[in-house]
């Protein structure tokens, strides 16, 4: 017992110091840490690898065909045009006045079904026209817009970082994303417009020329109705499932049925394929241009993929180590809140590594144990206390700063003061959300 403080000091100061220090992709740092901590816990190398391997592989089945259909989701939705359409829409609709209002909601919109980077990339030539053409500051547009994708990768499921969470600790993936998207509506309004009336006054930065401001190709594209029906299915699905599991008995028929649409891989895989359908063909996209659309959603997250299994392999080596239960055992004489304690750990993390999603697959991993003394909702918040947790002060070894500072054409400096607060404003807003929760739950 007395190694496996050690061994829980020492594998997370190897994985942070691999992946800062040594730029060794999370992947390998989160392998070898594994195997490292089993070592010096005095688990026989054979159980190690075992226990790696098995939750490499259960996280890698659970986790991996979500992701898997989540990217091709939103691949299609980016190539049909349905993206542009939500975008278009909201903005036409919106005053001067209610433009960053405006972006807040696309960003919300198009990082629910997408991860941050895409959603990024996708959004940002749309940020920087609407700031030329109207005059507004690009800080003031651009923040909401950037506030509505970051909650959506850190609190809702599907993302990765959530989903991994969710699946490790066996959270109720129907109550998690209906308190995740409680929880994000009032903290993207609060990181988003309302900050960023601050952060303007701190940074004034014209929009760069790094995009022209052609219209793209005149060709056809979904409705903005089949469009936003079609990325609120999934989200549908899954919250239907929730609502029969508390409102009707077991065994009732419409509950079955729910319980199996709403199960993430069937409403995703419905998603998908209506997709296929209500997206593709509404772009004029035929059967082999949908094909390839969603054949090429798959490359980009081949790497996320891995991170996430492979934190679900140093998850299972945490709790075969029993360090898991030791910390469990601590957290219960310490007094101190599950919740904050599940944010900190996720906190430190995130500023050693710079990632969101390994901030969170690890914490969840280390608080595994906890769980058996939560109720199914209070779970679900630990969830969204990591989640929170994973997204504060994006600085210097996080891949997002450097994306959003070569858009945006700010210093380090100007970058810090806009987007690094702006994530910090999130986690600390998140955290405190759930902690009002909690009082109800």
């Amino acid at each position: 017992m007395s190694a496996l403080v050690p061994a829980a000091l020492i594998g997370m100061a190897l994985l942070v110091l691999l992946i800062t220090r040594f730029k060794v992709h999370p992947f390998l740092g989160l392998t070898i840490s594994s195997l490292v901590v089993a070592a010096i816990a005095g688990l026989p190398m054979e159980s190690a690898i075992t226990s790696y391997g098995k939750g490499f592989g259960d996280t890698a089945a659970s986790v991996g065909t979500l992701i898997a259909l989540g990217a091709m989701f939103g691949k299609l939705l980016a190539d049909s045009g349905g993206a542009d359409v939500i975008v278009d829409t909201i903005i036409g609709r919106s005053s001067r006045r209610g433009l960053p209002w405006a972006m807040a909601a696309v960003g919300a919109l198009i990082g629910l079904p997408m991860f941050f980077e895409i959603g990024l990339v996708l959004i940002m030539p749309v940020i920087l026209l609407i700031s030329r053409r109207s005059g507004m500051s690009l800080v003031r547009l651009g923040i909401p817009a950037l506030a509505g994708l970051s909650v959506m990768h850190g609190l809702v499921p599907p993302h990765p970082g959530p989903l991994a969470a969710v699946t490790a600790l066996k959270a109720d993936l129907g109550i998690t994303l209906g308190l995740g998207v409680l929880i994000a509506l009032p903290t993207v309004v609060i990181a988003g417009p309302l900050f960023a009336r601050l952060a303007a006054r701190w940074v004034d930065a014209p929009a760069p020329e790094l995009f022209d401001t052609e219209e793209r190709e005149d060709r056809p594209r979904p409705s903005f109705t089949v469009t936003l029906i079609t990325v609120l299915l999934p989200v549908v699905l899954m919250m239907g499932k929730a609502l029969a599991d508390i409102v009707a008995s077991k065994g009732n028929p419409a509950r079955s049925a729910l319980d199996f649409l709403g199960a993430p891989l069937i409403a995703l895989l419905i998603a998908v394929l209506v997709a296929m359908f209500t997206l593709g063909r509404s772009a004029g996209m035929d059967a082999k241009a949908v094909a390839k659309s969603v054949e090429t959603g798959l490359p980009p997250i081949a790497g996320i993929l891995l991170i996430v299994a492979a934190g679900g392999g140093f998850k299972q080596t945490l709790i075969d180590t029993g360090i898991g239960k030791l910390i469990t055992d601590w957290v219960a004489g310490s007094g101190l809140s599950v919740l904050l304690l599940a944010w900190l750990v996720a906190v430190l993390i995130r500023l050693a590594t710079g990632s969101a999603t390994v901030a969170t697959v690890t914490a969840s991993g280390i608080l595994v144990p906890l769980v058996s003394t939560l109720s199914p909702g209070e779970t679900s918040l630990l969830v969204l206390a990591i989640g929170s947790g994973s997204l504060f002060f994006s600085h210097v070894n996080d891949a997002g700063f450097w994306l959003v500072k070569g858009y945006f054409g700010l210093t380090v400096g100007q970058n810090i003061k806009t987007w690094s607060i702006m994530e910090t404003v999130i986690s600390v807003t998140g955290l405190i959300f759930v902690l009002l929760a909690d009082l109800v739950i």
